[in-house]
């Protein structure tokens, strides 16, 4: 046994969710991505003197909403605490946040892990507080100086601050991955950890496997890339246990990680509360929320990621990989929600959606929204199928992009215009079964001394004929009566 196989890691997280309001979290500043440097700035941003913050009221909502989505408690009464440390970023010398009296306290959050197995891990959460962002330095425009962009000074966000409950790298993948659905879900966040719309701090310790105190932690800081956040744990694990297994000591360290050597170093001793001279903002006033607000904001809820595949595979009878493909992005859920209140056969319905649909939007790089063909055509192009009025390989092959180019039309006059509706008469249909037994002797011979797979070669051969127009279950009643006389 290795000595690492000795060990477990304990892995905290705070996840920092930058929130899609239009404006920032205590100025009318654009809280949007991208623009021009420091264009999305005005005095508030700057913090210059006199200047005073205003509360965004779609900053509490989409606190709730989340806390809601996670089972915490609703703080009803809440404030923000001035958070003192000086960076260059952070033009007023402190950030507003919340320490004492947070807007969220606990809750849970269950994510499926992706290991081959239906495995649902539960996480608890430790609260989720609001505060504003800092600004950007930029680095690498010159080699003596840094940059400073004000653009994300003030932008709100939601950190989510977890129990030390994740015990691999893995799980944290998971995690975040679920997380930033159950945001976009939420219409509360782009999700978009390339942009910086989430990130998250790893606190990282071990111990050995079956003791029950926790070792001492260090935090790897802003975490934009799954990718880079599963490396940093993994380094961490071995370079803690290595560390500890040599007689050293693990210190409270705050640190940097290195993407292109996949390491970490130790940016500075790692601050406590006391660090922060923590004290309540005294320029904004308690948040007060009533019950009537919190119930409306729970009766606005959009179903959930857990609740559609629950839906998905327990009433509509889908299996675990179509539920997955049909939840992972909201607008598609929805729309399949709609699409099987017109048709019930789901699994056919999902089979459109999946194979077709999307795959459709993918290669044109466009939304849901903007699919041409409405619900109550895609209904009725399925219908056909399900009705044997079209075979199932000539409505996918040539009916359907026909109906992408034609989308208003009705699908029943497109196939009929087309020729391609299946015959069921018997005079047509013998003539060509006849004609199929004619030119294929030894193959009735073989049926008949017992290949009785040969059906399939006969109904192809039907088929070919027909161009597809031959009604599939007359056409089999028919071929077996002949070769069976």
């Amino acid at each position: 046994m290795s000595i690492y196989d000795q060990y477990e890691a304990v892995v905290g997280l705070e996840v920092h969710i930058q929130l899609s309001t239009k404006s920032k979290a205590f100025c009318g500043d654009a809280a949007a991505f991208g623009g021009d440097q420091n264009t999305h700035i005005s005095a508030i941003s700057l913090g210059l003197p006199g200047t005073l913050p205003r509360l965004n009221k779609s900053q509490v909502e989409y606190a709730v909403r989340l806390g809601l989505a996670l089972n915490s408690k609703i703080n009803q009464r809440n404030f923000f605490d001035r958070k003192n440390y000086f960076y260059t970023d952070l033009p007023k010398g402190y950030q507003i946040t919340q320490d004492n009296e947070p807007i969220c306290l606990g809750g849970n959050f269950d994510i499926e892990m992706k290991n081959g197995s239906r495995n649902i891990r539960i996480h608890r959460i430790h609260h989720i507080h609001m505060e504003e962002d800092a600004g950007k330095s930029i680095h690498d425009q010159h080699p003596k100086y840094s940059q400073i962009d004000l653009n994300r000074a003030g932008v709100p966000l939601l950190e989510v601050v977890t129990e030390p409950d994740f015990r691999s790298a893995e799980e944290v993948d998971n995690f975040m991955t679920q997380m930033r659905q159950l945001v976009r879900y939420l219409g509360i966040s782009d999700g978009n950890m390339e942009q910086g719309s989430m990130r998250c701090d790893c606190n990282i310790s071990v111990r050995k496997k079956g003791a029950t105190t926790y070792g001492q932690r260090c935090e790897v800081k802003n975490m934009n890339s799954m990718r880079f956040a599963r490396k940093a744990i993994e380094f961490e694990f071995k370079r803690q246990i290595d560390l500890i297994e040599s007689g050293g000591k693990v210190l409270q360290q705050t640190l940097n990680f290195d993407a292109a050597t996949g390491t970490t170093s130790p940016l500075r001793d790692k601050e406590d509360a006391h660090d922060y001279r923590y004290f309540p903002e005294p320029d904004l006033p308690p948040v007060v929320l009533a019950d009537d607000y919190i119930d409306a904001i729970k009766t606005a809820m959009p179903p959930l990621p857990a609740q559609l595949k629950k839906q998905f595979q327990k009433e509509l009878g889908l299996n675990e990989y179509d539920t997955n493909l049909l939840t992972e992005d909201k607008s598609v859920a929805l729309f399949f929600l709609d699409f099987v209140k017109e048709y019930s056969n789901y699994k056919s319905a999902a089979n459109l959606v999946i194979n077709k649909i999307l795959p459709f939007l993918n290669e044109k790089n466009i939304a849901l929204s903007q699919f041409p063909i409405g619900i109550k055509n895609l209904s009725a192009f399925l219908k056909l199928i399900d009705d044997g009025q079209v075979s199932s390989s000539i409505a996918y092959q040539r009916l359907f992009p026909e109906l992408l180019e034609k989308p208003n039309s009705v699908p029943l006059e497109l196939a009929q215009s087309l020729n391609l509706i299946q015959s069921s008469d018997i005079g047509f249909l013998e003539d060509l079964v006849q004609k199929t037994i004619e030119n294929n002797p030894d193959k009735v011979k073989a049926y008949q001394n017992g290949k009785k797979g040969l059906i399939g070669f006969f109904m192809g051969e039907v088929m070919k004929q027909s161009k597809g127009k031959a009604e599939p279950k007359a056409t089999n009643a028919l071929l077996r009566k002949y070769l069976e006389s």
